[in-house]
């Protein structure tokens, strides 16, 4: 009895496995805001970001940024496409601009007991120019990594 006990004990220890899922574990892409020499610039506007659910309803993705030189933004789990409202104001002037993102969708699996995620590849992208003057894809891969930036945005040089 004593054999079958230490037997099953040993089998239980060796069967149990310590899954590490990641900590960090936002899947985001992220902004660099530039001048038009090329410099980072620190945005004097406020800037919120928003975007529409498949409801039809608004969701803040970045409230009231003041400031801002970077920032990262969620991405849409399964949707081919994201598209997002840049709001810029301030004292003189309050202007949007929408940016539409396209991207494939990758399921990416640590293990069974860790959610799923999706990772992404920016396939294209699109923009409108109100406050906007260009935006430029660095990194099309989009996953953890929160060290990436993934878009370089320049604002309109006529405010800046």
């Amino acid at each position: 009895m004593r054999k079958l006990f230490l037997f099953l004990s040993a089998v239980l220890v060796i069967s149990c496995s310590s899954v590490d899922c990641p900590f960090k574990n936002m899947v985001r892409t992220y902004y660099n805001v530039y001048d038009h020499k090329g410099a980072l610039l620190q945005l004097p506007d406020t800037l919120t970001i928003f975007t529409k659910r498949v409801d039809g309803s608004d969701t803040i993705l970045l409230n009231c940024g003041i400031g801002l030189q970077t920032f990262g933004l969620p991405v849409s789990y399964t949707r081919t496409e994201d598209t997002l409202y840049f709001h810029f104001y301030n004292n003189d002037y309050n202007v949007y601009d929408t940016v539409w993102i396209k991207k494939e969708n990758y399921p990416h699996f640590e293990s069974m007991e860790c959610k799923v995620a999706y990772f992404h590849k920016l396939t294209e992208y699109s923009y409108t120019t109100n406050c906007i003057d260009s935006l430029i894809l660095k990194n099309d891969k989009v996953d953890y990594d929160d060290q990436t930036t993934h878009f370089y945005l320049y604002p309109d040089t006529i405010r800046y």
